[in-house]
């Protein structure tokens, strides 16, 4: 069996030459006689690997010397309370709702305090970013709240909101690393890395030190505590130790690459060939307003629903794999993360061109 081309919303597709070191290095890594699935995260070859990995994001992002980096278990959605767990200290936050995750994260918020609604675009099915330039911002608000990317809607914040000096929290697990970022502007930048970064399983959250401190809600589990891992450094518990290890391969494969400018140059390029054709064909849609597209996640349609499952059947039988949309938006969705080639791009896009020629 070759590889495929896989446009899965996560977990996605990996860097090969990170896939094929990973393999090498399976039974036996760097010398030691073990796989790191096999080592103890209290050794120093795993403490090197974490440190390296760590060093190697923080030159990526070019991430401030006040700012914490962590590696969670719980994925981007145990985030959803951690947050308010950590940050709301008067109870009131404001969300900006721009899909599903936004929406899980605003309800679940709403455990701990009292959360405000102060933009969305639910009303046209999430397929644009709202104008946040004025906002009703709460002057007690703790937090300003937004998922950057939605995966699921293919929609992307543009412009960061402007929260009038009040801290802005930011999910972007489905546009981590794929452009170069100032992460100055937010308090808390984290994202799942299955997306666009490694394996499932883990979650990396980069907080400006100031908002880790021991004043967080009563009641807070010592491990959904940010103190409890910033103090140790990721490692209070068994961290996802091959996660970490995979993760760390992926920032020297994006270093080697030339850092997050030549990823954004990339991913323009890319995300230009699909939306190009989505735009002069007769057959497909895209279905987002084209100043919110996201770069990462492509979805459309052909208004068939019969039709969207032919397509998505015989691209698999290509070999062009987890094409099939969300169930909330329907038709298909390619997700063209920093992994996939523009070559499969291109061939996706053939395969586009061939399909409509024998169904218009």
């Amino acid at each position: 069996m070759s590889r495929v081309y896989n446009f899965s919303a996560g977990p996605a597709v990996l860097p090969e030459p990170v896939l094929k070191e990973v393999a090498d290095e399976m039974m036996d890594y760097q010398g030691t006689g073990m796989s790191v699935m096999e080592m103890s995260h209290r050794s120093p070859e795993f403490q090197k690997i974490i440190d390296d990995a760590e060093q190697d994001l923080r030159d990526l992002m070019k991430i401030p010397d006040n700012y914490k980096v962590l590696f969670l278990q719980g994925g981007a959605s145990q985030q959803f309370a951690m947050i308010p767990m950590n940050l709301m200290k008067n109870r009131v936050a404001d969300y900006i709702v721009t899909g599903q995750w936004a929406k899980k994260a605003y309800q679940e918020a709403q455990k701990y305090g009292k959360v405000n609604k102060i933009a969305s675009s639910e009303d046209k099915t999430f397929s644009y970013i709202p104008d946040c330039s004025d906002l009703p911002i709460s002057p007690d608000a703790d937090y300003v709240y937004i998922c950057e990317n939605n995966t699921i809607y293919g929609t992307k914040f543009k412009t960061l909101p402007n929260t009038k000096g009040k801290t802005l929290v930011a999910d972007v697990s489905s546009c981590f690393l794929s452009e170069p970022v100032d992460v100055s502007k937010y308090g808390i930048i984290y994202g799942g890395v299955q997306k666009n970064i490694g394996p499932a399983g883990m979650v990396i959250a980069i907080i400006r030190e100031d908002l880790i401190t021991e004043d967080v809600l009563p009641g807070t589990p010592t491990m959904l505590t940010y103190k409890t891992h910033a103090d140790a450094g990721s490692l209070y518990n068994t961290p996802n130790a091959y996660c970490i290890y995979v993760c760390g391969k992926v920032f020297k494969w994006l270093k080697a690459m030339g850092g997050l400018e030549e990823m954004q140059k990339r991913n323009i390029e890319k995300a230009k060939i699909l939306y190009d054709y989505l735009d002069q064909s007769k057959l497909f849609k895209g279905t987002v307003e084209p100043n919110s597209r996201s770069l990462m996640n492509v979805p459309f349609v052909t208004g068939d629903k019969d039709m969207d499952a032919k397509f998505v059947k015989e691209a698999k039988a290509a070999g062009f794999v987890n094409l099939k949309g969300h169930r909330t938006v329907g038709g298909m969705r390619a997700s063209i993360y920093n992994a996939m080639p523009k070559e499969g791009v291109e061939a996706l896009v053939a395969f586009m061109k061939k399909f409509e020629e024998e169904n218009v």
